[in-house]
């Protein structure tokens, strides 16, 4: 085994049945898994994580998207909504959508956390609570504001378009350390400068020993009188899907954080007791609409970082409710965005390198689910609200405006038929023209959320307060599963943060827990 891997089970050292014994089994291994999994084993507590991803080392990344889709995304970066117009990325591999994100690190929104503690009774959750638990996050996986040589050129037209329009924008800030600006963040980082669960915090919780299987599917949480004892899992070649043995760890605390995707399914197939009917209900996204734009001379918009900075001009909810963020991924990942085929490809393509991009991040009002169909397959059901159908269509009005200022010449939108706009003129009209039905945009998010949402009312909510299923003892969950709301920033440092704090007051009240 080669010096740079973890001591990692994997299915092709796996073979049989097997059973152990744990304080805790952590059900995956991103950035609620593993930050709990260190936090606990590092307080002494036994811990075993369980990551139904392969083990995919930094080594052997290849930094081609057409690979890291194969290798490291759920359904090889095929998961998606019931009508097909939504491409949900997430991370299915050990050290989960850490490895594959863009690295952005924005802290909750205060009002935000203030409708958190007003409408849902997280009274905890204030920003003078959370200041240390942020700061020490950051200091973990080296959160900087990008300097400006990590801001490329495409970040810096688009900023000389907010300056244009007097548009407020700010430096993205990223867990990295001395990127090498090669804009292949979302293939993973072949260089370990990105500071992923992958190279920080797994490596950590080994070190206290927690113990980590890959290939690995947890298929129920264990009940016993009200309370969790463990889980049953199967163990399955990455490759082929052959089962290979099955593995049951009996523990005193279950700690899930697969996913809002993954973990709401995990209790369902549980039969978690659930009065309220909530499990899989809120889910939320805060979709993607990406932009394109056509400028006169060379700019290789993925050199640099691949988020560089960013416009809050419209990020208060009475100014419009989105972020507008700046920067592209490599050329091999235009597949994301609906272009043209056969020669007009070819021609498009042919002129990436004189493009600039940029996403828009929705507040989206939590009006989706997921669910088992009656075929006992995966349903995610997310559909744009009424009331969210205007707010993108003016985050699309902004990103044009902003485009034009900053000198494009066409722009070109998301939508499933190629469109274009030609002038500053025609926004309006083109924008004006769409109607946001099932199928007419392409819609992408890395960031589901909301499905076990945390709340201090068992008939609101999923989850309580500490981080505790309100049904039953002893389950937990720390993923980003358990926000009340969207919080329409990339989500990882809340995540980070919520899973230190539940695990700190898990370990606070230890005893009474695992009695």
């Amino acid at each position: 085994m080669a010096t740079d891997r973890l001591p990692i089970h994997e299915a092709r050292t796996f073979s049989g049945d097997r059973d152990l014994e744990a304080d805790v089994v952590v059900v995956g291994s991103g950035a609620g898994g593993a930050v709990a999994a260190y936090e606990l084993a590092r307080a002494g507590k036994r811990v075993v994580v369980l990551e139904a991803g392969p083990y995919v080392p930094s080594t052997e990344f290849t930094e081609r998207h057409v690979d890291a889709l194969e290798q490291l995304f759920q359904d090889r970066g095929l998961q998606g909504n019931t009508d097909g117009d939504l491409t949900v990325l997430q991370g299915r591999c050990v050290g989960g959508s850490t490895v594959v994100n863009a690295a952005a690190a924005f802290r909750t929104p205060d009002d935000v956390l203030e409708v958190w503690r007003t409408e849902h009774g997280l009274t905890d959750l204030t920003p003078e609570r959370l200041q240390p638990l942020f700061e020490r996050v950051e200091r973990n996986v080296s959160v900087h504001e990008n300097e400006a040589h990590e801001r490329g050129l495409a970040s810096r037209i688009l900023e000389e378009g907010c300056n244009a329009l007097g548009w407020s924008h700010r430096p993205l800030r990223r867990n990295v350390k001395a990127c090498l600006l090669t804009g292949y963040c979302l293939a993973g980082c072949a260089t370990d400068r990105k500071q992923s669960m992958l190279v920080t915090y797994l490596p950590w919780a080994v070190h206290h020993g927690a113990e980590i299987y890959a290939d690995t599917t947890v298929d129920r949480v264990l009940l016993a009188d009200g309370r969790a004892v463990g889980v049953s899992a199967t163990v399955r070649d990455p490759d082929s899907g052959r089962r290979v043995g099955a593995l049951t760890v009996r523990a005193s605390v279950v700690v899930v954080a697969a996913g809002a995707i993954q973990s709401p399914l995990l209790l369902l197939r549980s039969d978690i007791p659930d009065p309220a009917g909530l499990i899989g209900q809120h889910f939320a996204c805060h979709p993607s609409l990406m932009m394109l734009g056509e400028t006169e001379r060379d700019v290789y918009g993925w050199k640099g970082a691949t988020l560089g900075s960013y416009c809050d001009e419209f990020e208060p909810l009475d100014k419009g409710g989105f972020l507008i963020e700046f920067g592209m991924p490599a050329p091999d990942f235009a597949g994301v965005f609906p272009l043209p085929v056969g020669p007009d490809f070819l021609d498009i393509m042919g002129r990436m390198r004189r493009m600039v991009s940029a996403v828009s991040l929705v507040h989206d009002r939590n009006d989706g689910s997921v669910s088992y169909s009656e075929h006992g397959t995966k349903r995610i059901a997310y559909r744009i609200s009424p009331h969210d159908r205007p707010i993108m269509a003016d985050s699309l009005r902004r990103m044009a405006q902003l485009f034009f200022a900053a000198g494009c010449t066409r722009v070109h939108l998301c939508t499933t038929r190629p469109t274009s706009i030609d002038s500053a003129g025609d926004i309006d009209r083109v924008v004006d023209g769409l109607d946001f039905a099932p199928g007419t945009m392409a819609l992408t998010t890395y960031h589901p959320q909301g499905t076990l949402r945390m709340g201090a009312d068992p008939m609101r909510s999923v989850v309580g307060p500490r981080g505790e299923v309100h049904t039953v003892r002893g389950l937990f969950v720390t993923d980003a599963s358990v926000f009340p709301t969207s919080i329409m920033v990339n989500p990882q440092i809340t995540v980070y943060t919520l899973a230190t704090l539940i695990a700190e007051q898990l370990l606070s009240r230890w005893g009474a827990v695992t009695r």
